[in-house]
């Protein structure tokens, strides 16, 4: 079995191994805590060991005692929510050993482990504010300094197997112990505390549907004990899988390019009708693991069984959605003619398996909605409150999807029993964490597509829109521009959040194109601002009809281009939509020397007026910021169009902003952030009441006063 997370698979087995990455060296210099972050970051950069967010890993540390002066003994483990391949010191719970093993004493049995949580802040050391996680328990009373717990796709496809305590006694010896499915919390830790007195010489053990557990006296031993174990997984599963998997081969994948585009065809309209109560970001993959598993005999049942290991389920839900679809005859006007009653009778078995599975005490229904859509020939969609998320979630599918290829192949696989995963899902201490995340961003979940998206009103927006939480697609014609803005976005709002596309917008391929790749993308769109634009000025007798064209193509042409295709995703969508134009004072006031750039801003606005009354019985609001003299970062000073302006004012240049400060009725320069919270402000709630509105952002000018 190949353990990776998609990506073709090497024939030579050797280039599936774990590699050993520890540095002696740098480890040796390091304080038994760095060394603790050191492992975890190592454990957690390979999806093959574990994935996003999940596993844990810690250390036993003798530590001075802030009050009595004493040494004592310090458990260092993941705290609640954390990823330990990003994982820095602040991301640990730090608890009293001597604390946490007094626990025992009033433990009261099974039936009360969940109110063993409420006990851990009673065993912090030095006030950590770090919560401590479910899994506490199960570091604490392993009897050994280091370790690790992790979720490799090798071992949970033996933990996921009928014969899982077979398989681990076959592949591991007595080196490797096995324990039966048990929910994580203070009980499982108990039996892992009475595994090891039993078995002092074992490494570890696996856990039946669940991971791994390795352990050490150093951080390098649990380190390496935990690479060794993985690879004799992987290893034993490359020796036995020889053959077709997942059943053979039912369908061959059609070629990317028609993977993309049915993938964009389907994913706004499923965005549309699962996103009645918060809005939701899709991803897409097509991975080889992916297409192995969606183009084989077996993808149905398979499927139907859900996964198996905890992290895995709480990210996917109880199973995927199997989207009706022939490769083989592809007729996808088909398959969107079928979605809605698919997606209804998905939430409808979604609220079936909650009345039957509830507790007295169970929290009310979640969205109904599945998390994942698997397209036979095509790929794997997913949709959650944000791309991160959607994205995390399809990574844990992929996990899943290992995990039952190995399963498969060597015996049965076996989902987590429903019971179980319902009590998981709608685990009260699972709901409280649920409770303390924060409030959504104003635009979470939503996309956005913003022309000129590299120029200074454009970039001022995105980031202004990134802020918020929402998914921007950056489009320009700038290329080198355009990846500095996105370079610069990524980093600091994450590589999820942003796309860039480089659209001209005069060119109708190129915003089909465009759009087309925005929802592949994101899944959808909810905003488009409008603001690709240029800047020319002449007297009307030498105003050319190549310099007039090129004003009405970009001014005129461009914003009906990209407003007719933002028109077609949202009446697809059917969940509304937002437009914002940025056009001018210009649009408004006359002004000398510049009759062709006046005339596109006022067919702009008028354009938005026009599209503000045939969207709104849709739900579609189109609105209007105008902004005035905004020449810092704005492209198009950079240019003639500062030199012209300063002569039809007769100045410098270097007078023109002071210039448009003085004439302003306020007073005061008009900046790209000032229009970006302009165009916000049209596409928040806050304006939820509004369309065909013009606000100007231009310090105040009367001539701009709509009347």
């Amino acid at each position: 079995m190949s353990a990776e997370s998609g990506g073709a698979r090497p024939e030579d087995g050797s280039a599936n191994r774990l590699e050993n990455l520890w540095d002696k060296t740098r480890a040796d210099a390091m304080s038994e805590p760095e060394r603790l972050i050191y492992r975890s970051n190592l454990l957690g950069s390979d999806k093959r060991i574990t994935n996003y967010g999940g596993g844990n890993t810690s250390a036993k540390v003798m530590e001075k005692d802030p009050l009595t002066g004493e040494q004592v003994e310090v458990l260092w483990v993941k705290g609640s929510g954390g990823d330990v391949g990003t994982i820095k010191r602040d991301g640990f719970a730090t608890l009293y050993m001597s604390k946490l093993n007094a626990l025992k004493n009033i433990y009261r049995g099974v039936e009360f482990e969940d109110e063993m949580v409420d006990y851990l802040t009673h065993c912090t050391f030095n006030l950590n504010p770090r919560a401590a996680s479910i899994d506490t328990p199960l570091h604490a009373y392993v009897p050994r300094v280091h370790v690790d717990h992790m979720h490799p796709d090798a071992v949970i496809a033996i933990a996921a197997s009928k014969n899982s305590k077979e398989l681990t006694q076959e592949i591991f010896g007595g080196e490797i112990g096995w324990l039966p499915w048990k929910r994580p919390g203070f009980e499982l830790g108990l039996w892992l505390s009475k595994y090891c007195a039993e078995n002092p010489t074992a490494r570890g053990v696996v856990l039946e549907s669940h991971g791994l557990f390795t352990w050490g006296d150093t951080a390098e031993e649990s380190y390496l004990t935990t690479i060794e174990i993985i690879n004799k997984a992987i290893a034993w599963f490359e020796g036995k899988i020889t053959g077709p998997v997942f059943g053979g081969v039912k369908y061959t994948p059609l070629q990317e390019d028609q993977r993309r585009e049915i993938a964009g065809r389907l994913m706004p309209v499923i965005r549309g009708m699962i996103s009645a109560s918060e809005s939701k970001a899709g991803h897409f993959d097509d991975s080889a693991a992916v297409l192995e598993f969606v183009s084989s005999n077996n993808l149905d049942p398979l499927a139907a069984l859900g996964t198996s290991c905890p992290d895995h389920f709480l990210r996917t839900k109880i199973r995927p959605l199997v989207v009706d679809f022939d490769p083989s005859n592809p007729d996808i006007e088909k398959t969107l003619a079928g979605l809605e009653a698919a997606v209804a009778e998905y939430r409808e078995g979604y609220k079936v398996y909650y009345e039957r599975c509830k507790r007295d005490n169970s929290p009310a229904i979640r969205d109904p909605n599945a998390v994942v859509y698997l397209v036979p020939g095509v790929g794997m969609i997913t949709f959650a409150k944000d791309k991160a998320t959607a994205r995390i979630s399809g990574e844990f599918y992929v996990n899943a999807i290992n995990v039952m290829r190995g399963s498969s192949s060597v015996s049965t696989y076996m989902g987590l029993p429903e019971q179980e995963a319902f009590d998981i899902e709608y685990w009260l201490l699972e709901e409280a964490k649920l409770s303390r995340m924060p409030k959504p961003k104003t635009l979470a979940g939503k996309v956005a597509l913003i022309t000129g998206g590299a120029g200074g009103i454009g970039r001022a927006t995105a980031e202004r829109f990134l802020r918020e939480g929402a998914c921007v697609v950056l489009a320009d014609i700038d290329q080198t521009a355009l990846e500095a803005a996105v370079a610069d976005f990524s980093k600091r709002y994450g590589a999820d959040q942003v796309r860039p596309a480089m659209i001209n917008v005069t060119s109708e391929q190129e915003v089909i194109d465009g759009f087309a790749y925005a929802l592949t993308e994101f899944g959808g769109l909810d905003i488009l601002v409008s603001n690709a634009g240029l800047a020319s000025s002449a007297p009307i007798a030498e105003t050319t009809l190549a310099l007039w064209d090129k004003n009405m193509d970009i001014l005129a042409k461009g914003y009906f281009l990209v407003s007719r295709e933002a028109f077609r995703v949202f009446e697809t969508q059917k969940i509304g939509g937002n437009i914002v134009f940025v056009a001018s004072k210009n649009g408004l006031a006359a002004s000398p020397n510049a009759a062709a750039y006046c005339t596109g801003k006022a067919a702009e606005i008028h354009l938005a007026r026009c599209l503000a009354l045939e969207g709104a019985e849709k739900g579609i609001r189109v609105n209007t910021v105008n902004p005035d003299a905004v020449l810092r970062g704005s492209k198009i000073w950079t240019g003639e169009w500062k030199e012209q302006r300063a002569a039809a004012y007769k100045m410098s240049t270097d007078d023109l902003e002071e210039h448009y400060r003085a004439r302003s009725m306020l007073k005061l320069s008009v900046f790209p952030e000032d229009i970006a919270e302009g165009i916000y402000f049209f596409a928040s709630p806050a304006s939820a009441k509004s369309t065909g509105n013009i606000l100007n952002v231009d310090a105040g000018n009367a001539q701009a006063f709509t009347r």
